[in-house]
């Protein structure tokens, strides 16, 4: 579960204020992707607005990077995500989209529909305590 610590640390990057999130893409035993939530390049680095609320724009930590591996020269199929949330449901669509074939999580997302998804998607889904990290 090193790849988990990894990601909770990465979500240390993230300017956001409610809840930090870290994912890591991890293919034949290599990082290929990371990312954090937080606001697209070229914006001011605030996620929530003055009622402490999420901007509409901030991008979740799974969705960077996935995008940021569809820039590079990698690919995701076959790659096992490790994030330190459970994906949302538009998240969960990128992840099955982008053929990465696992996700392993901590902390649950406030909706349990993203992992419904995935596993409906064939994914396999692991969920982690503190403990086990």
């Amino acid at each position: 579960m090193r790849y988990l610590r990894m990601a909770r640390i990465w979500s240390e990057n993230s300017y956001c204020v409610r809840r930090r999130v870290g994912a890591l893409l991890v293919k034949d035993k290599m990082i290929i992707s990371d990312g954090y939530n937080g606001t697209p390049q070229g914006f001011e680095n605030v996620c929530e607005d003055e009622n402490n609320k999420t901007k509409p724009y901030v991008l979740h930590a799974e969705a960077n990077a996935i995008t940021k591996v569809a820039k590079s020269n990698n690919n995701s199929l076959g790659a096992t995500l490790y994030v330190t949330a459970s994906p949302c449901i538009e998240c969960a669509k990128l992840i099955i989209q982008a053929g990465i074939t696992r996700v392993v999580f901590c902390d649950d997302y406030h909706s349990e529909e993203g992992v419904h998804l995935l596993q409906r998607a064939g994914i396999d889904i692991v969920k982690c305590s503190d403990v086990n990290i």
